[in-house]
């Protein structure tokens, strides 16, 4: 019993990193100049958003979209940033980025057995 109620704070912390993720990258529109990079990390934050919303449920669809998503934007972040240029909220948003991804493994491990 105590294991279920573990994964599903697991499950919970994930959804609310995404979730907050998704807000900030989205608020990140009234603080950046509008150009098509601020336009794709909307769109990504909306993304993060419904990701965070469905894993408010029992899926483990949303599970696999948690782990695939933030890795394919942190490795595009990465991939475009020159290296030792990382800005204080690049690096924050990858740490959450990360951290989404643990937890969601985590979850989905668990779930498997």
């Amino acid at each position: 019993m105590t294991s279920q109620v573990h994964l599903f704070r697991l499950r919970v912390l994930a959804a609310l990193l995404i979730t907050l993720s998704g807000f900030g990258l989205v608020a990140m529109l009234w603080f950046r100049e509008l150009t098509g990079a601020a336009l794709v990390d909307a769109a990504l934050g909306v993304v993060y958003i419904i990701i965070g919303i469905g894993l408010q449920g029992q899926s483990r669809f949303t599970l696999f979209l948690a782990i695939g998503i933030p890795a394919a934007a942190a490795a595009l972040v990465l991939s475009s940033t020159p290296e030792g240029t990382l800005e204080r909220l690049q690096i924050a948003r990858l740490s959450i980025d990360l951290a989404v991804i643990l937890c969601a493994a985590a979850e989905l491990a668990k779930t498997r057995k």
